[in-house]
């Protein structure tokens, strides 16, 4: 099975459940420090040295979420960036959210 940070992500059409329990740690598991906050979405924060360093990584999130066709929510500002994600159309996780959280890793 490829790493989660080499495969695509799958637009979600609704009608599935979102991850749950094992599910979830499965994937989680093979992540860097992302946090599941109440079995709904993943969440994780990054440390740089200036504003100009920030914006750059959100930029290239900004291309990538593009490319996937799956969309974090991003809060940044000096020296710090927060990601969030879920899939919303099932208003909680799906294999998608672990695989764009593995691709931002790789930024």
């Amino acid at each position: 099975m490829p790493e989660l940070a080499e495969r695509q992500c799958v637009p979600c059409g609704g009608g599935v459940p979102p991850l749950k329990g094992d599910e979830i740690e499965t994937f989680l598991s093979q992540l860097t420090a992302w946090q599941v906050v109440n079995e709904h979405h993943l969440r994780k924060e990054y440390k740089f040295r200036d504003f100009r360093e920030t914006l750059d990584f959100v930029n290239r999130i900004g291309e990538l979420a593009e490319a996937q066709g799956h969309h974090p929510d991003v809060c940044f500002g000096w020296g710090k960036a927060e990601i969030t994600i879920w899939t919303h159309k099932i208003d909680g996780l799906t294999e998608s959210d672990f695989v764009l959280a593995a691709k931002i890793d790789k930024l």
